[in-house]
């Protein structure tokens, strides 16, 4: 049987990104999408479980992962959000979904060999807890938390409001991912690093936030803190995906500080340019060597 450094679970989108100049761009994306094209790129083998309807399975030639990898399951319809950026940073937005693929069950996932089970939802109800319990027995879990947090209402539009079941679930989770936001819902406390300890005290074994300055990694006694150096922001969408996929797929084999060097600089690379990421391991390196010597 292959064996697999992740096995990545999530939704593949079509994406309408506006900015905050009213410039739209149309592009096949998703948690998904960008998760496994930044372990890809590092040189780990990655599945990629995904929905998606029939008449949209064109969006399948978007994975930069060999075809074989790619594990797709018929949905009544398919996942469509817009993200609306209002500044030029692109920190802030406003989200809706058009359209909404179908959860994803314990019996759709296929019986693979692997060593991290990553959750790369996009909407609440993507995932139950109880599959995230269920699959934590068979290999480590890592979980980005939106999918947790951000709803969709009646009309569309997304809110975000507390995991309720954050207390029965992070004792089951290795690897945790929020933002600062994200973390903020959660925990009530605007400091991340505040906010990282508790996360860590509620169950989760390491625990990252990302920002626009940095991404941070806490696993009980010490903090890891590592910049984002992008020279300019055209491939933001996918930022956190990109990060953390990085990351976990490098702790397989690494320590959290080398790990979340090469996750700073993979996504600083990525949000270079729109899309997933394409490049190789060695324009990482290269990445590295140029722009971040002080954290060698």
């Amino acid at each position: 049987m292959k064996h697999y450094s992740s096995v990545i679970i999530g939704h593949i989108t079509m994406d309408y990104n506006i900015d905050h100049l009213g410039n739209e761009e149309k592009i096949v994306g998703g948690a998904v999408v960008y998760s496994s094209a930044s372990a890809h790129a590092l040189g780990h083998t990655v599945a990629a479980v995904t929905k998606v309807a029939p008449a949209d399975m064109d969006r399948m030639d978007t994975f930069t992962i060999p075809k074989e990898d790619i594990f797709c399951i018929p949905s009544k319809a398919s996942t469509n959000m817009k993200n609306q950026y209002l500044t030029a940073d692109k920190e802030r937005r406003i989200c809706s979904c058009s359209s909404k693929g179908d959860p994803f069950l314990l019996s759709d996932i296929p019986d693979l060999d692997t060593d991290i089970y990553h959750f790369a939802g996009l909407i609440y109800g993507d995932f139950s807890s109880e599959m995230m319990i269920e699959l934590s027995k068979k290999a480590p879990i890592a979980v980005d938390v939106q999918a947790c947090l951000r709803h969709v209402s009646l009309d569309g539009s997304m809110f975000f409001e507390d995991w309720a079941d954050k207390k029965k679930v992070l004792p089951y989770v290795t690897y945790l991912k929020t933002d600062a936001a994200e973390a903020q819902i959660m925990t009530g406390l605007e400091d991340r690093y505040e906010a990282a300890r508790l996360l860590f005290g509620w169950g989760a074994r390491e625990v990252m936030i990302t920002h626009n300055t940095e991404v941070i990694v806490y696993d009980g006694n010490d903090f890891y803190s590592c910049p984002l150096r992008a020279r300019n922001l055209s491939g933001r969408t996918g930022r956190g995906d990109t990060t953390f996929a990085a990351y976990i797929n490098e702790r397989l084999e690494h320590d959290i500080k080398d790990s979340l060097l090469f996750a700073a600089a993979t996504v600083s690379n990525k949000m270079e340019t729109p899309g997933p990421f394409k490049g190789t391991r060695e324009d990482v390196v290269r990445y590295i060597d140029e722009f971040y010597r002080d954290f060698k």
